[in-house]
């Protein structure tokens, strides 16, 4: 009996679509009637993300020289089992931190090191955004990461702009501190900042040198948490 020429073609077609199947040919009934999948493995690794602005990144320094990598190579050689992540950008102020924060909170972390403000205080932002925003990170570190440990770390500024606006600066991060119970650096660069030793040209950025005291102040304050 001759066939059609459109169903020929047809039946050609579902020739050629079995034989390109990745599916076995053999189902098993469960298979066959779409078993549940195995449910995902449970993400335990231990995570510190560092979040801030140039300090953290490390400009005008090799990323291992940073005082983030510092801290990496610490808790490697006290074999603590933690992951460090380096989420510093350079120029970051609170308010980009705060929008880009949940994205960087793709993967839940174990601790997370806010240190952001100093460009507010450079450029004289107003400080009552600048507390807006380091509540809002925070807010979104506890709902992203419900079990985080969170260290804020403090900056202070020059009296550029005035000594009030210098000091309630300073005072904004024991406060955010204090009212959301989180472990505080008092001053991240103690020891560091306005040493033209341990700062590059721009009396801002830390040497390789003052990324190795600023890595020691933090790990004061963080090798307590590290569990």
């Amino acid at each position: 009996m001759k066939l059609p020429l459109p169903l020929v073609a047809a039946l050609l077609a579902l020739g050629l679509g079995a034989c390109n199947s990745n599916a076995p040919a053999d189902k098993t009934p469960a298979a066959a009637a779409g078993a549940p999948a195995a449910a995902p493995v449970p993400d335990t690794k231990k995570r510190i993300l560092f979040f801030g602005n140039s300090l953290t990144a490390g400009l005008g320094v090799d990323p291992e020289e940073a005082f983030p990598a510092l801290i990496g190579q610490k808790i490697d050689s006290a074999k603590l089992g933690y992951e460090t992540i380096n989420a510093g950008l350079s120029g970051e102020t609170t308010a980009g931190g705060r929008s880009r924060v949940g994205w960087v909170l793709r993967q839940p972390v174990a601790v997370f090191v806010l240190e952001l403000g100093g460009n507010d205080g450079l450029r004289g932002l107003p400080l009552s955004a600048t507390r807006e925003n380091l509540q809002g990170i925070i807010d979104t570190v506890r709902r992203r990461s419900p079990g985080a440990q969170i260290v804020l770390a403090g900056m202070q500024i020059p009296p550029n702009l005035g000594q009030s606006y210098a000091a309630d600066f300073k005072q904004l991060y024991q406060d955010i501190a204090a009212k959301n119970q989180v472990a505080l650096i008092p001053f991240l660069l103690v020891g560091v900042g306005g040493d033209p030793q341990l700062n590059q040209k721009d009396g801002i950025h830390p040497t390789p040198a003052g990324h190795r005291i600023v890595a020691r102040t933090v790990w004061h304050t963080l090798q307590p948490l590290l569990r």
